[in-house]
């Protein structure tokens, strides 16, 4: 097989939800001396792509979505495997929490199943999460991205007190900054001065790669 038809073979596992099949299309990468990295970008990660896509259009339905996340991961399992026995990659890092106050977490999962399919090692803090926790683990994980979410309107300021913080302390250059959740508006992101604003975990991915260069 070669690896355009694995690569071809790795989108279709992941639209179709199809665990088995891509556990054995990635161990089969290995086994015949892909580069993992290639499969995994072109291939699995392209794919997940495709279905981030489609729910963004209303084409298919969260429960797919999340399958289709779950699907990857074991993909992604096997070819790490191989790409640690490698030159070590770099990897971009970013920090994502819902704000204080907010205790709802609907969909942060799915944003960040789907960037770390994307090389980018994220460290998710949780919900509920003060502003001065958020500022100290970018600093302390020297992150290149801070993404938070608000699902409440009343939290919606948790996201502007960061901007301002970051700002008052002189950090503002040093991390780029996304937002999203249900009240959250790209016009929104414009006024509190936040570099991008992600309507939905496709988006999020999309628009985290665009600010790093990506």
């Amino acid at each position: 097989m070669s690896l355009e038809d694995i690569i071809a073979e790795a989108r279709e596992t992941i639209l179709q939800c199809d665990q088995a099949r891509a556990v054995a299309v990635a161990e089969r990468a290995v086994a015949q001396g892909f580069d993992p990295v290639q499969v995994l970008s072109e291939g699995f990660s392209y794919g997940i792509r495709q279905m981030g896509d489609l729910f963004g259009r209303g084409e298919v339905f969260l429960p797919q979505l999340i399958l289709s996340s779950e699907v990857m991961k074991s993909a992604v399992a096997i070819l790490d495997a191989a790409i640690q026995g490698g030159t070590p990659q770099a990897k971009a890092k970013m920090v994502i929490a819902t704000v204080e106050g907010d205790v709802h977490d609907i969909g942060k999962g799915i944003v960040v199943s789907l960037l770390k399919t994307q090389g980018i090692e994220v460290y998710d803090l949780g919900r509920d999460v003060p502003t001065v926790k958020i500022i100290e683990k970018a600093l302390e994980v020297e992150a290149d991205i801070i993404g938070t979410s608000a699902l409440l309107t009343t939290t919606l300021m948790g996201q502007k007190k960061l901007e301002d913080e970051l700002r008052k302390n002189g950090l503002r250059d040093r991390f780029k900054t996304m937002v999203g959740g249900a009240p959250a508006t790209q016009r929104w992101a414009d006024r509190i001065g936040a570099d991008a604003y992600a309507e939905d975990a496709a988006e999020a991915v999309t628009k985290a790669l665009a600010l790093l260069g990506k």
